[in-house]
């Protein structure tokens, strides 16, 4: 039967997660901000327009409450 092993990770082998992870870091970040813009932009909607998208005032403020990251 023949043996297989993995091949000898080089510095290379090491660096390929890397970019991977700052891709990740940059996605994470562009949606953390994407619900920033969203609720700040749900924090000025008024009355007549927050009754037009069907939420409530209770579901605006428990979504404004969030923090960024959530």
């Amino acid at each position: 039967m023949p043996s297989h092993s993995l091949p000898h990770s080089s510095p290379i082998d090491d660096a390929r997660p890397y970019p991977y992870r700052i891709q990740q870091l940059l996605t994470l970040l562009r949606i953390w901000q994407q619900r920033h813009r969203s609720r700040r932009q749900l924090a000025q909607l008024d009355s007549r327009l927050l009754a037009d998208t069907g939420i409530s005032a209770a579901q605006r403020q428990a979504e404004l409450n969030k923090p960024f990251w959530r």
